[in-house]
């Protein structure tokens, strides 16, 4: 994080601090815009936080699928950590969002994004093997593979979202310090820089092909296997219950490459910040309010587990 803290430094002295104008451009609506947000803010953080704290204590759920679930529920706690209470105290205040804290901003979204595409795609795996491999899988799925995975997920992201968070804030920003969304993310920045972008541009598009349609294209190998193998099996219980371990994961991967793909590859010529507004308000306050809904609605295991800890809490019989 140096280099950001340095380099924040050094420009603070032309361009002190960004305005997100967010919802702005609707006076009318930012009380009740604000009841709403942090009413999902706190379901999301209450949710996520209930996955953690449950495949933590539960020793049921000490297995591959909710270790990753768990490092799941943590990135979309971080992530709305970085833009709901800035978001909000923008909706209430108004107040500007300095120089270096739109760069930490900015990077840490960037970060959290790629760990979730990765992640998404280590639970695809993790249940391609579950159901092509059952009787290999305690072997191919052991605690050290899983941490490393983990750990991978959890940094892959950081010098790719450094180094494009660092070569941003290099550029001279002038003109009106507006930046037209509620949060600090590339493309409103751009708006505000007064020289050639054109090769951080490719370069950042580049980059979110990769980031998104690698993992994706093998979530997506993975699920064709997953499917051969399914339809193959004699047993209609089987095939049932091997589907429904993965259909949690399917709608949450459909949720967060949808609004990615709206938001990340959508043509130049057809960016408009207010409907990009609209659109980033699903990935960032829907998807992962969404998340554990989904995992605990169509889980029984998370919710015998729930039951569980509850009943532990009351004393009474497990």
């Amino acid at each position: 994080m140096d280099p950001i803290v340095s380099l924040a430094r050094s420009n603070q002295s032309s361009f002190e601090e960004f305005v997100p104008l967010g919802f702005s451009h609707v006076p009318r609506l930012e009380l009740l815009l604000f009841v709403l947000f942090l009413g999902m803010f706190l379901i999301t953080i209450l949710g996520n936080g209930l996955i953690v704290l449950l495949t933590v204590i539960d020793t049921a759920l000490h297995t591959p699928m909710y270790f990753f679930l768990r490092n799941l529920a943590l990135v979309e706690i971080c992530f709305s950590l970085d833009i709901v209470p800035r978001m909000l105290e923008s909706l209430v205040a108004g107040r500007g969002i300095s120089f270096l804290g739109c760069a930490l901003q900015l990077f840490l979204i960037l970060s959290c994004v790629t760990s979730e595409c990765f992640l998404l795609t280590v639970m695809a795996y993790d249940r391609y093997v579950a159901i092509c491999y059952p009787l290999h899988y305690g072997v191919l799925m052991n605690q050290r593979l899983c941490l490393l995975l983990a750990m991978a997920c959890w940094v892959v992201g950081i010098p790719v979202s450094l180094m494009f968070t660092i070569w941003l804030f290099h550029f001279p920003f002038c003109g009106p310090r507006g930046v037209r969304h509620f949060l600090c993310d590339i493309a409103p920045l751009l708006k505000l820089v007064c020289a050639d972008t054109f090769i951080f541009e490719v370069s950042v598009l580049v980059a979110t092909v990769l980031v998104m349609m690698v993992p994706f294209s093998l979530i997506s190998v993975s699920y064709g296997h997953v499917l051969v193998t399914v339809v193959r099996m004699p047993s209609a219980t089987g095939r049932k219950k091997a589907l429904s371990t993965c259909a949690a994961h399917l709608i949450v991967v459909a949720l967060f490459y949808g609004t990615a793909c709206i938001i990340h590859l959508q043509p130049k010529a057809t960016y408009s910040p207010e409907n990009k507004q609209v659109v980033s308000l699903s990935y960032t306050l829907v998807t992962p309010m969404l998340n554990p809904i989904i995992y605990s609605l169509r889980n029984k295991e998370v919710k015998a587990a729930l039951g569980r800890v509850l009943a532990r809490k009351k004393g009474l019989p497990r």
